[in-house]
């Protein structure tokens, strides 16, 4: 499907179901656009992939391909600034995830010169881009003083290198929130500062057999490897060792993978190992939990009286501390990359700089989509449109941040399904020890193979 917005701007869209409208906020940056694969959407994306030759001429369109996400949104309405600019129009193709990842794999497996700037993710897909060589090297442009790389945050620029080559510029941001129930934490003198205070009052407020839950989160196998991260860093582990080797067998990972599976076994809704973030935040919006931690772009689902009934109840605050403090994860969600077949390079780069620059980056933070750039979060202007406690929270965990949330390797679907095994052996009530030793040497093997496939 095709939207125009006249006179200059091309949008084209792919949607479908599969989130719910009940479940997710259609407003501000907590919106979530979810779809599934319509056959125009789908030829359109893979329309055209032949590699081109000679320069494209002056009417030439600059080809943006993206997500359909808030902040793709959000900049096409300032595109005609930036078309203004370098006197080129520009035209954005908005497709789902899977959508996304697939059109990249059939168009620049056949070196296709029709996309110029690429929506990518840095954690999930640049290392494999890189090895293919589908990305351009942007360290030359970015050393420019004017641009100024080195105001980014410097978890999300250490994620837009690798192999020492910037490859991609982070747009988007994300961090763990603390969600909880202002109403019931009164007596407790508010929320939970520590991962102990968070495991004690959740088991002192479930009260299951009436269907009320002290803590909810994901727990499905693969999906909730990236949430617990947060507790794997405070509890003094990671995925992996300094020296590259599986970290999922110390003693501070096996304490993260207990604590847990004891927060969401003995406190948690039934049926928990299938939940990722569509299950279970509708549970904690429909007041049926005390606790919940997920991204800090969902926030405005539990402020929509349309699908919430906590948001005069609502509040938000840091990740917990746990024993190595609190390390919540801090990532580029989202980055711009250059293709590296594009005739366009330059106008790609200018449109890469302009939608990453101080001023877009202050604009569309204070509109409430969370970027990168140290400048924007410091001007306490770009954070107004946040309710004041998130803010605050937003800011800590970014400066308390990892710049990951989950391994970083090539194959990270197959990564994630090792490490989250001992996660639901924990949520299940098992010994956690022995599925931690098995899940341990298989991840060390991995990391064998995936590390010779990085070696580039």
């Amino acid at each position: 499907m095709s939207l125009i917005r006249p006179p200059t701007r091309e949008l084209v869209t792919a949607r479908a179901g599969g989130i719910t409208s009940a479940a997710l906020s259609r407003r501000s940056f907590g919106k979530l656009f979810v779809a599934a694969a319509g056959a125009v959407a789908g030829a359109t994306a893979l329309s055209a992939c032949a590699p081109r030759t000679g320069a494209p001429g002056p009417d030439a369109p600059l080809r943006v391909m993206a997500i359909n996400h808030v902040w793709s949104q959000a900049i096409s309405e300032y595109f005609p600034e930036f078309e203004d600019l370098i006197g080129r129009r520009v035209t954005m193709q908005m497709l789902t995830a899977d959508q996304l990842s697939n059109s990249y794999n059939v168009k620049l497996n056949a070196s296709a010169s029709d996309i110029d700037v690429m929506m990518v993710r840095a954690l999930q897909e640049q290392l494999l881009f890189a090895r293919n060589g589908w990305l351009a090297d942007l360290t030359g442009r970015t050393e420019d003083a004017d641009y100024d790389w080195l105001d980014f945050q410097q978890a999300p620029r250490d994620r837009s290198i690798t192999r020492g080559e910037v490859l991609s510029v982070p747009v988007v941001t994300e961090r763990p929130a603390l969600y909880y129930r202002k109403d019931l934490v009164e007596d407790f003198g508010g929320a939970p500062q520590t991962l102990d205070d968070l495991l004690s009052m959740s088991l002192e407020l479930a009260d299951r057999k009436n269907s009320f839950f002290g803590y909810v989160g994901r727990g499905q196998r693969s999906g909730a490897v990236t949430q617990w991260s947060s507790f794997l860093y405070s509890h003094g582990g990671d995925f992996t060792l300094e020296d590259g080797s599986s970290g999922i067998g110390t003693p501070e990972a096996l304490a993260a993978y207990e604590y847990y599976g004891r927060l969401l076994k003995e406190t948690g809704p039934p049926g928990v190992t299938n939940m990722s973030l569509e299950q279970a935040m509708p549970i904690f919006a429909q007041g049926k939990a005390a606790f919940y931690i997920d991204a800090d772009a969902i926030y405005s689902n539990f402020l929509d009286p349309g699908i919430s009934t906590v948001q005069d109840t609502v509040g938000f605050a840091p990740f917990p501390a746990g024993p190595a403090g609190s390390k919540p994860h801090n990532i580029p969600s989202w980055s711009l990359g250059i293709n590296t077949f594009s005739r366009l390079q330059d106008d790609a780069w200018a449109f890469v700089r302009w939608a990453s620059s101080p001023e877009m980056v202050a604009r569309l933070q204070a509109e409430g989509i969370p970027g990168a750039r140290q400048s924007a979060w410091s001007d306490p202007a770009t954070l107004a449109s946040f309710p004041a406690d998130l803010a605050e929270s937003m800011r800590l965990n970014a400066e308390n941040g990892i710049g990951h949330d989950r391994p970083e390797v090539i194959q990270v679907g197959r990564a994630r399904d090792i490490v989250g095994r001992p996660l639901v052996a924990g949520i299940l009530g098992q010994d956690v020890a022995p599925v931690a030793r098995d899940a341990d040497t298989e991840f060390a093997e991995f990391l064998v193979r995936d590390n010779r496939q990085q070696e580039f």
